[in-house]
């Protein structure tokens, strides 16, 4: 049988490990600006901790696993006999994969209550597992980059949170549309229209419009048991497409109105910053999670077939769950492996992103490979990614390799080189070369690295 990975699943060669990396490093820098800290939680967590905190879909896609030795001994066996996972999955696993990264941080908080300080403003770069149907910009394993902060329900916050998904795509060079809604404005709406009782229902419904229409929301609407008239009242509302509209058509909901007065909060605080993307708010966005409770947000490419590369809101009462009661947070997720799809669709990796290595020494003999040598580890003392073709081959096969390296520059060293003391530096996308000594070609490194 030939070797193969699990569907949903991708290695990553070195040239797209290294274009990952500046997207986690772009990121990771912004979320130290802003203050954030880093922590990291096991890939495991116990599924108590984990279901119930996504809605019915979204328990539906953790992965379990297995209790370890005899899974079958302790089994459910009525549930066996009937052949009903959904009751035997209890007995026969109690851990899971983590779904994303802000339910198990709402259990590192409460663990870590008395030792971290509040607001605690944390950011977490790790993977996440959900068994989803592979497709396009979706798959099992993958990336999430989060940014929250606990114990406080500021909704400077909100506007914060914005500013970080503005600074990390303005440099990416990635423009986007940031959007955001509030799940109280779609309480309201359900509320308006006399259907507060099915609220989930709702929301499942209008998550799905980007993929399925209007014409599809109103059929799962109608589907779920939401009447007709409601369902016209609702598609009413999500023409709207400003706050001040909205405001009005939501008088009459006291929640509703509390919603369109915290979204106004958080577009003042960002009209006091200039952002570099289009910011806009969008009453049609639901996010799907249950757990968010005021401010919503998704970003959303522009220019590529992608759906949205970042998302995420205030949730009041997830800490609650475990125990921790009256601690908002407020958070947002990049997302990855979309991101890098939608870079590499666009052309927008700098040149150098996928070269890890920023120069080649290649010699002529035995002498000047041992020159080399000594030269490559100043280089690498001083910083620079270098390395040394390991024999004094063919000068055209040792180039070959730099171009497959896809190197910037590479060092030639010869006889001439050696006995004067000199390098000879080539810039291998445009072909110059300049003769330098040993201060010269780490000024030149790292001018041009």
């Amino acid at each position: 049988m030939p070797p193969s990975i699990p569907k949903g699943t991708r290695d990553f060669t070195p040239e797209q490990v290294n274009r990952r990396n500046y997207i986690f490093d772009t990121i990771r820098k912004v979320f130290v600006a802003f203050g954030y800290q880093p922590i990291e939680t096991p890939a495991m967590e116990n599924l108590s901790t984990l279901t119930g905190k996504y809605g019915d879909e979204g328990d539906k896609l953790l992965f379990k696993i297995l209790n370890n030795g005899d899974f079958l001994d302790k089994a459910d066996a009525d549930a066996l006999a009937a052949r009903d996972s959904s009751r035997l999955a209890p007995s026969i696993a109690k851990r899971g994969l983590r779904y994303d990264l802000t339910v198990p941080f709402a259990r590192f908080v409460v663990m870590y209550q008395h030792e971290i300080t509040f607001p605690f403003k944390r950011y977490q770069i790790q993977p996440v597992w959900r068994a989803d149907r592979p497709q396009k910009g979706r798959y099992q394993e993958f990336y999430q980059c989060d940014v929250d902060v606990v114990g406080s329900d500021s909704l400077y916050y909100e506007a914060e949170l914005v500013q970080i998904y503005d600074s990390v795509f303005h440099k990416l060079g990635l423009p986007v549309a940031i959007k955001l809604n509030n799940r109280k404005v779609l309480s309201g709406i359900a509320e308006v229209a006399g259907i507060a009782d099915r609220f989930v229902e709702m929301t499942v419904a209008i998550d799905k419009l980007d993929k399925i229409g209007i014409e599809g929301v109103r059929t799962e609407m109608l589907g779920r048991g939401i009447d007709a008239t409601s369902v016209a009242i609702i598609e009413d509302i999500l023409q709207i497409t400003t706050i001040d509209a909205l405001k009005t058509r939501l008088a009459a909901s006291e929640t509703g109105a509390k919603g369109v007065e915290e979204l106004e909060t958080v577009f003042d605080y960002l009209s006091l910053a200039p952002v570099h993307n289009e910011v806009r708010f969008d009453v049609t966005l639901a996010r799907g999670l249950s757990y968010y409770t005021g401010c919503i947000f998704e970003v959303a490419a522009k220019g590529a077939q992608m759906g949205s590369i970042g998302g995420g809101g205030r949730y009041d009462n997830l800490t609650g769950v475990f125990g921790l009661k009256g601690v908002s947070g407020v958070g947002v997720s990049f997302g990855a492996e979309r991101i890098y799809d939608v870079m590499l669709e666009l052309g927008l990796f700098p040149d150098d992103a996928a070269a890890g290595l920023q120069v080649l020494f290649v010699a002529f003999d035995e002498a000047t490979h041992r020159y080399a040598f000594q030269a490559l580890s100043q280089l690498r003392a001083a910083g620079i990614n270098a390395d040394l073709y390991p024999k004094p081959v063919k000068l055209a096969k040792q180039m070959e390799y730099a171009n497959k390296r896809n190197v910037p520059y590479v060092v030639v060293v010869g006889s001439e080189e050696m006995a004067q003391g000199q390098y000879t530096l080539k810039n291998m996308q445009s072909g110059e070369q300049e003769r330098v000594d040993l201060a010269g070609l780490l000024h030149c490194l790292r001018e041009r690295g």
